[in-house]
Parts: structure tokens; C-alpha cells; sequence
């Protein structure tokens, strides 16, 4: 596929002028549609060109949002969530055209409820905003996916992070309720807040990954855990990809409690380097964080300095001081902007897959002999003690050969990953760029399943048409 063939293919829907007066009419200066404004919320970090909607919505409160809704459902325009714009799969994308909701204003936490470990928070609330504003309670909500990211678009793509799936769980494990607008205009919520609940379909988890196509999330409902006591990090480097990868198997499966483990290789390391202006030895690493007790802490570090050693780990390093371990996560969290750097003036296409653990070093080693073969930087980074890792490949946005590549090596990890009893997508998404393999992962029964659900809700497919699954078979 050419990178811009599913914008020629789509039929963009247009207002008419009486939807435009209509719109004008409801929400007067918040309804936008000056060249800057679409062309902002047509664009976010996926490979794709600019995509620009026909014009762009603040809403205050979910009456503002209701009204949107209903305007573009009476007028069968799109309608598509705007959290951040971080997306690497197209989510934003204005491919049909439409209106797109912008929800910076929609940003107050609205209820803490420390004794139940729940916070309820606005769409547009950012997750560090989340927790300063919930620091003096002794909580902090952990789901951390390194971007600079809303709440309402981490549920809306199930994110997860660096900080997330091996002991805390995803959005998927951390979203307690949320409230939805429906196509028809109805405020829906989809579960109560109690622990546990027998008591019909789980709602919840059908709109926590929907990516916007079932509904526009207003509130969202989560879970958050006790500050711990003993926070402390590590850094070890490796004589391969394949050690370090090995070792994390072997450190999952002696149990453990690690609070997170990221994986990064040499390239990955040279221009984290280059960025961040650090001196990380270039070689294939592994960076550790280890949340409990003082004694808790050291006895699990110790632990798993013992096994990176049996597998030839190398420079075992502590990063006890706050100070410290913020310089290294923060190099890590900006990995996708200091592969940039690799080579300027690029286009970074960007994909990950999760698979079993048991399969991961197999599917790492893979896919880093299939990147040798490419004629453009290309790094691996990875969340994984959960089997989940990321690929960016650095391509000359003016090649259609190199994108024809970088698609190649997108296809043969995917296909890969599914192969070994894994996804296409562990925290991504699937936007527009994976939309073709569902049913190779889902089977087709399994996608006309998703599809009839798609056409239940969303009968006139205003919800961020054309991404996660097709309207038409």
C-alpha cells in the first residue's frame, strides 16, 4: 500500500452549509475551522501525511459533547476524539473528513476517592497532571506509556508503558468505569465503582481499546495504588540482544515483583546518548525499577543481579538518587525522539507487537536479523517483561522504496508475532496501519463479529470511521 493510498480510496464527507450554520450556531467561536487549527489535528507521530478534518471543536462538559454528536450523527459527518495527538497508528486522522473534538478544555479531576483507590478525572486530564494532583493523598496512578498522554486516549488505545504491565496491569486492568457519549446523543456509564461485578456485559472493557469508533469517552474512572515506600533502578548492559532478553524470561519466571523492565539496543543506545547527552555504554541494556520496602527493594534487586550475571550481564549499576533515575527513564521516554536523530530529516515509522513471554527472545532475535538487511537506521526498544516491544524504522519520507521496505518488515513481525500466539499491536493500536491484520489474528469470524458491534453502535459510522476495523467486509 502506498502511504497515502487510504486517503485517495476514502470518500471524505463534507458539511452542508445548513450543518455548518448548525454547528456555528451551537458553539459559536469553539467551532473552528481556520487552516492552522485542522491542519494541527490532522497531524500526529504515525507515518501518514497531514490529514486534516473540516474543522475543530473545544466542548467544555459532556452537554457540549452530546450536542456534537448529535449534530454529526443528524448530518452523518465523522466525528473523531483528540486527546494529545501522540498516536503512531493514524488514530486522529481525518480520513472521511468530519469534525474533530479537542478536549484540552475538558481537563479537571473531578472526584478523588482515596479510601476506595479510585480517581475520576475529564478526557483531556494528562496522566502527570493526574498525579500532582494526587500526590498529597499518598497514591499515584502507575500506567506511564512515555508519551505526553490524556487519559481519555490512553483508555480509548488500551495503552500500557514502561511503568504498567508487569505489576500494575494495563488501562485495560485500570480503567474501573467510564462515561460514553452514544451515537444517538445518550450518556451512557458503563459500570459502577464497586471491586467487583457479575451483573451484565463488561461495557467497560468493549470502549477501553474502541479507539473512538463505538462512542466519544467523557469520563473515565481509575484505579490508582499506594506511593511505595522504596523506590531504586538498575542498569546493566549486555554482550547481545539475546542475553538481555533471556535474562528478563529467567527474571519473570523466578517471581520477582519488579516493578518494570525496559530493553534497548545499541542504536536505541547511541542516540538516547546523542539526545539526552548521557555516556551509556553502546551495547545492547537493560534498565530495572523496583517499587516496596527498603529491605524489599534490595533483596529483589539482588536477585536479579545474580541472574543478568549468569547470562553475561555486564556494569551492574545503581540509580538509587530520584535525581538519577529520572535522567534514565527520561532518556527512555524519549527514545522515539532521539532516534530522529539518527538521521534528520526522516519520517519514523513506528510498530510494536507482544507476544508470550516464552516466545520473546525467538521473535527479538527475528526481527533484529531482518532489520540488518535494511538500508535505514532502525532501532528495538521494549516493555519487555510483558513481551511487548517496539520497532522504529527511519525512512527517507520521499522514497516509496523505503517505505515499501519499512511495510516488508512491518508484515513479516506482525506475521511473526500472531505465528507465536501473540498480537499485532500490545499497546499502539491499530488505527489505520493494522487494520489489515485482524483477521489474520481475530480470524474472520471473529472480525465480522467486531464489525457487527461497530454497526450496533455506530449505524451511520460517524466514529472515527476507518480505523481498528473496516465498515465493510
Amino acid at each position: 500500500m502506498h502511504m497515502v493510498s487510504f486517503i485517495n480510496q476514502s470518500v471524505r464527507r463534507t458539511l452542508s452549509q445548513e450543518g455548518l450554520t448548525s454547528f456555528q450556531a451551537q458553539f459559536g467561536e469553539r467551532f473552528i475551522t481556520s487552516d492552522a487549527v485542522r491542519q494541527h489535528h490532522g497531524t500526529d507521530e504515525s507515518p501518514y501525511p497531514v490529514c486534516p478534518p473540516e474543522a475543530v471543536i473545544f466542548p467544555r462538559n459532556i452537554d457540549d459533547v452530546v450536542a456534537a454528536v448529535r449534530l454529526c450523527n443528524k448530518y452523518k459527518v465523522p466525528i473523531i476524539p483528540f486527546g494529545i495527538g501522540s498516536s503512531l497508528e493514524g488514530h486522529i486522522l481525518a480520513i472521511e473528513g468530519g469534525v474533530t473534538l479537542d478536549f484540552a478544555e475538558m481537563n479537571k479531576v473531578l472526584a478523588i476517592n482515596a479510601e476506595d483507590f479510585t480517581v475520576t478525572v475529564e478526557p483531556g486530564v494528562i496522566r502527570t497532571q493526574l498525579n500532582d494532583e494526587i500526590r498529597h493523598t499518598g497514591l499515584f496512578f502507575p500506567i506511564d506509556p512515555g508519551a505526553y498522554a490524556s487519559i481519555g486516549g490512553m483508555a480509548a488505545t488500551r495503552a500500557s508503558g514502561t511503568n504498567a504491565a508487569v505489576r500494575y496491569g494495563t488501562m485495560r486492568e485500570n480503567v474501573v468505569s467510564l462515561k460514553v457519549v452514544t451515537a444517538e446523543g445518550e450518556v451512557i456509564r458503563t459500570s459502577s465503582r464497586a471491586r467487583k461485578s457479575s451483573a451484565g456485559y463488561d461495557l467497560t472493557r468493549l470502549f477501553v481499546g474502541s479507539e473512538g469508533t463505538l462512542g466519544i469517552i467523557v469520563e473515565v474512572t481509575v484505579r490508582v495504588y499506594p506511593q511505595p515506600e522504596a523506590v531504586t533502578a538498575a542498569i546493566c548492559n549486555f554482550p547481545s540482544l539475546t542475553a538481555a532478553v533471556q535474562s528478563v524470561i529467567e527474571i519473570m519466571q523466578s517471581g520477582v515483583a519488579i516493578a518494570r523492565v525496559e530493553f534497548m539496543d545499541e542504536r536505541a543506545v547511541a542516540a538516547v546518548n546523542r539526545y539526552s547527552k548521557l555516556g551509556l555504554k553502546e551495547t545492547p541494556l537493560l534498565l530495572f525499577e523496583f517499587h516496596g520496602s527498603q529491605t524489599g527493594v534490595r533483596e529483589q534487586a539482588e536477585i536479579v543481579q545474580e541472574i543478568v550475571r549468569d547470562n553475561g550481564g555486564m556494569d551492574f549499576e545503581w540509580a538509587d538518587r530520584p535525581e538519577d533515575r529520572t535522567r534514565l527513564w527520561t532518556a527512555r521516554h524519549n527514545s522515539h525522539y532521539s532516534g530522529l536523530q539518527l538521521r534528520p530529516g526522516s519520517r519514523s515509522v513506528a510498530t510494536d507487537v507482544c507476544v508470550p513471554i516464552s516466545r520473546l527472545a525467538e521473535c527479538v532475535t527475528q526481527t533484529a536479523e531482518d532489520l540488518e538487511a535494511m538500508p535505514f537506521p532502525c532501532t528495538i526498544v521494549g516493555h519487555v517483561g510483558d513481551g511487548n516491544f517496539h520497532v522504529q524504522m527511519l525512512i527517507d519520507p520521499d522514497s516509496e522504496d523505503e517505505w515499501q521496505k519499512s511495510e516488508h518488515i512491518n508484515r513479516r513481525l506482525i506475521t511473526r508475532a500472531i505465528q507465536m500466539d501473540g498480537t499485532c499491536s500490545g499497546e499502539h493500536g491499530v488505527g489505520v496501519h493494522k487494520m489489515e491484520f485482524l483477521k489474520e489474528e481475530h480470524g474472520e469470524a471473529g472480525l465480522n463479529l467486531m464489525r457487527l458491534i461497530k454497526h450496533a453502535y455506530d449505524p451511520n459510522n460517524i466514529f472515527n470511521p476507518g480505523k481498528l476495523v473496516s465498515w465493510k467486509a
